[in-house]
């Protein structure tokens, strides 16, 4: 048994922002009260939640494990370490793996490993064979064998007419398909943004332009067909005005937006290098303003990491030669903590609705909501901690340019079937 009290619960889904203490036995919530209200036998452990957060584990559709074949990055179970971590409970794997995830045997050799690990790691599989864009994956076939969700991640769908098949085909089976929007025709270089820091640095740049033409395109070849279109990562203010204007007009689109372009801009390449760049890239200050914006008015759904592990070595290369990508699941809440919440940019409920129920919600999973006789995963975190990125972390990568940053909004317990998974020591 598990006890905690004093803390303050904010749990979107059931509207609860109040003081609550909180029972959960053998692996659930038995009772939500109000404080000093539960009666508990004597053995039962206590956890003293006074000054901090008790909110649902937190739920990320976009991270990348590297498992299988790209584990010298990361692999499952320290991509899961991170996770805990970061206060995640249920994270949702990408497919761009060696092999990609686009066949049943891929699949369930790593799904089944995926079933021991301390929390809930989710497998999506691909839009296409090989990621090649040519040919789709027998998606009932891998929905069958629990998959769920497709994307090409990492590769955008270039052929109109294969999207429009790959749509339909979601929209059949009832799962998200998340898109990579990057135009390569409308790309000079990846990772960093077109304007006056490619421009220093020498590099041509990817343009806000490749990003949002894409997006208008899918946007457009899901208006009659009506799948749940998850645009990946979103990086640019136009970006955010198409989704907009498409919700107003009742076209089915959900948004990602990450961490890191929530708090940061292109100015941190300069700083930073190779650590700082990322596809999409990190752009101007007006984009994470809107892209705040969009958070803040519900134009976006989710907050997820694309947590995305290089090698030390390969982050090391010159910037127009280095991987982009960067690790993100142990300095997400304290990113959007102190770059969205303490400015008051957005509330405690939106930010924490967009980290569990929306995506929960989105893949129809048991998870991102606090409820008796529920599974018990939770987080428990000091709003007000300030802290420093550290130089080293649970996941196996060290590849963040956020080392060194004050943060606010330490995670202290993760909570996962009722198991606490991950416990601050700090």
């Amino acid at each position: 048994m598990l006890l905690i009290k004093n803390g303050h619960l904010i749990d979107p889904a059931s509207g609860v922002d109040a003081p609550m203490d909180l029972l959960i036995v053998q692996g659930k919530v038995l009772q939500i009260a109000k404080p000093n209200q539960i009666k508990a036998e004597d053995d039962v452990k206590v956890i003293d939640a006074s000054g901090m957060i008790v909110a649902p584990g937190f739920v990320d559709v976009h991270v990348h494990f590297r498992d299988p074949g790209l584990t010298y990055k990361e692999d499952i179970q320290t991509g899961a370490a991170a996770a805990a971590a970061g206060g995640y409970t249920t994270v949702v794997c990408m497919a761009n793996t060696k092999p990609p995830i686009d066949s049943v045997e891929t699949f369930k050799e790593v799904w089944e490993r995926e079933q021991k690990l301390p929390i809930h790691v989710l497998q999506a599989a691909n839009v296409t064979m090989g990621m090649k864009g040519q040919e789709l994956t027998d998606m009932d076939a891998l929905k069958a064998t629990g998959a769920v969700g497709f994307t090409d991640d990492g590769v955008p769908i270039a052929d109109e007419k294969l999207m429009v098949s790959a749509l339909q085909k979601c929209k059949e089976l009832d799962v998200p398909i998340s898109l990579h929007e990057e135009d390569p025709a409308l790309m000079i270089s990846p990772g960093v943004n077109k304007g006056k820091v490619s421009d220093a640095l020498g590099l041509g740049g990817a343009p806000e332009e490749a990003e949002y033409v894409l997006v208008a395109r899918d946007v457009m070849l899901n208006q009659k067909i009506g799948a749940k279109l998850d645009i990946q990562h979103i990086s640019s203010k136009t970006t955010v005005e198409i989704l907009r204007q498409a919700k107003a007009h009742g076209i089915c689109v959900y948004g990602e937006v990450t961490p890191q372009h929530l708090a940061a801009t292109e100015d941190l390449v300069l700083e930073k290098g190779a650590l700082a760049r990322v596809n999409p890239p990190l752009r101007t200050e007006a984009d994470r303003m809107a892209l705040i914006k969009g958070l803040s008015d519900g134009t976006i759904d989710m907050i997820a990491t694309d947590h995305a592990p290089h090698s030390a070595e390969e982050k090391s290369e010159p910037i127009a030669s280095a991987p982009s990508g960067m690790i993100g699941l142990e300095t997400a809440l304290g990113l959007v903590w102190t770059y969205v919440v303490k400015p008051q940019l957005a509330s405690p409920k939106t930010v924490i609705a967009a980290l569990t129920v929306n995506p929960a919600n989105l893949y129809q999973i048991p998870a991102g909501k606090v409820q008796e006789n529920a599974s018990a995963d939770l987080v428990i975190f000091d709003p007000n901690e300030e802290w420093t990125v550290p130089e080293t972390f649970a996941s196996k990568a060290t590849n963040s340019p956020f080392i060194g940053w004050k943060l606010s909004g330490k995670v202290k317990y993760t909570i996962c079937n009722g198991e606490i998974v991950y416990q601050s020591l700090g």
